[in-house]
């Protein structure tokens, strides 16, 4: 995660008191869910699917 995609969300210099815990917890779902150049535009939990995927069809050929 990189600090510019965290200051979308949180500007630098702010009280996070003033966050509450679901407000958070929503930020975080949008950060972990955001399709990511460096995994060729894929969520996280997408491109974890493909390489299990590929790993498993690897496994079934050996």
């Amino acid at each position: 995660m990189t600090n510019g995609l965290l200051r979308e969300f949180l500007p630098k210099g702010g009280n996070l008191s003033t966050y509450s815990r679901e407000d958070l917890d929503e930020i975080e779902d949008l950060m972990n869910n955001r399709p990511r150049k460096a995994l060729g535009w894929l969520t996280p939990i997408e491109h974890l699917t493909k390489v299990l995927e590929e790993d498993i069809a690897v496994a079934l050929t050996e």
